[in-house]
């Protein structure tokens, strides 16, 4: 049986690896494949692959906390470790080709561009794949790679999955933030990739196991958003651990003793564990229904609204934080300046965007989200 999170040797290795060289990740703009190597070891690639592909399925909780630990060690390798989710995705997948595609073991390293989605021209057997897509964090040290066609089904595209050989990596990743993740385009020149080799991205599970009637589209948002909730932990760390007895540079008290700064840590300190405390009660729900059967909108829909506060909330914990670093704290290689950074990506993404409020408000108000959020 898999170790519980966080107990294995392998995966505290590979947080003190990642603790080493986090620098060099922000200097080379991607995390090595050596690294990711060690991500594999820990079991981050594993924990999604159906069990009968020799893989863990673990539940949620425990990946995310997985996520949420190697976040606040770096956001950027939080965040390539996050798409150790895949195998969620993958499961629509029909079982024969996923068969092949865990040929050579559970491990499996998938990294995926879906947007812009690109026409797909249907062929015999397959679709015809050419075009470039945005953001593919990841991606250099990916076994396969998905992209996103058209046509698609109920207003979410296909994606289209293929071999990283297959795909060229263009080097445009030129963030503040997150800059160590990769994330840079992919190029497809007139590939035909079988039918059975595509599938519609959020679409049903041909896997029938508990993981798999975990609503898919939901837990790619919560993979993303805990990585704010590991970052807003390290910054109150920082704060906690190197502030109390920091005197300002104008020789006023220390931070300790400054009731401004007590407060504020405080009000953060209970910020982050409320937003937490509801990140994993709506999980282990979810997980619960999934278990016996399949979670309700209301759950789906919770579930959508929890990841997107914790990554808010994350932020502006990390922005508390860095309030109380002072001057020091605008130095670009001081911690809290690249926690600051990384946190202010997280919201950014599509899954996690204040129209989340909207949508989660609507079910709340028995009326219709937009397109795609259940």
């Amino acid at each position: 049986m898999a170790p519980t999170w966080g107990t294995s040797p392998a995966f505290d290795a590979a947080l003190a690896e990642v603790a080493r060289r986090a620098g060099e990740f922000t200097r080379r703009r991607h995390v090595p494949r050596d690294v990711v190597d060690k991500f594999r070891l820990a079991g981050f690639y594993r924990a999604t692959t159906p069990k009968r592909f020799g893989g863990d399925a673990r539940p949620p909780a425990e990946f995310l906390r997985m996520v949420e630990r190697m976040s606040e060690v770096d956001g950027s390798a939080g965040w390539v470790a996050s798409f150790g989710a895949s195998g969620v995705y993958l499961a629509a997948l029909p079982p024969e080709t996923q068969e092949r595609l865990y040929a050579d073991g559970p491990d499996l390293v998938f990294a995926g561009a879906l947007f812009p989605v690109q026409p797909a021209e249907e062929v015999p057997g397959g679709f015809r794949v050419r075009g470039q897509w945005r953001l593919a964090s990841g991606c250099l040290a990916a076994d396969y790679l998905g992209v996103g066609i058209g046509p698609g089904g109920a207003g979410r595209p296909r994606t289209a999955v293929l071999p990283a050989a297959r795909a060229e990596v263009v080097e445009t990743w030129d963030a503040v933030g997150m800059r160590g993740t990769g994330s840079h385009d992919l190029r497809v020149d007139d590939v035909v990739v079988p039918a059975e080799w595509t599938f519609v991205r959020g679409g049903g599970s041909t896997i029938d196991e508990p993981l798999y009637r975990y609503p898919a589209l939901a837990y790619a948002s919560q993979v993303l958003a805990v990585v704010n909730v590991g970052i807003a932990r390290a910054a109150l760390n920082h704060v906690t651990a190197f502030g109390a007895g920091r005197a300002g540079l104008t020789g006023g008290p220390v931070l300790a003793d400054r009731a401004y700064a007590r407060i504020a840590l405080a009000k953060a300190e209970a910020d982050l564990r409320s937003v937490r405390a509801f990140f994993y009660e709506v999980t282990e729900e979810a997980w619960e229904a999934a278990s016996e059967g399949t979670p309700g909108p209301e759950q789906v829909s919770l579930l959508r609204l929890a990841a997107a506060h914790a990554a808010r909330v994350g932020f502006d914990v990390v922005r508390a934080a860095y309030t109380l670093g002072g001057t020091s704290a605008i130095e670009a290689d001081h911690p809290l300046q690249r926690h600051l950074r990384d946190a202010a990506v997280v919201p950014q993404h599509a899954f996690l965007t204040e129209a989340m409020y909207d949508a989660a408000g609507a079910v709340f108000l028995s009326a219709q989200p937009f397109p795609g959020y259940l």
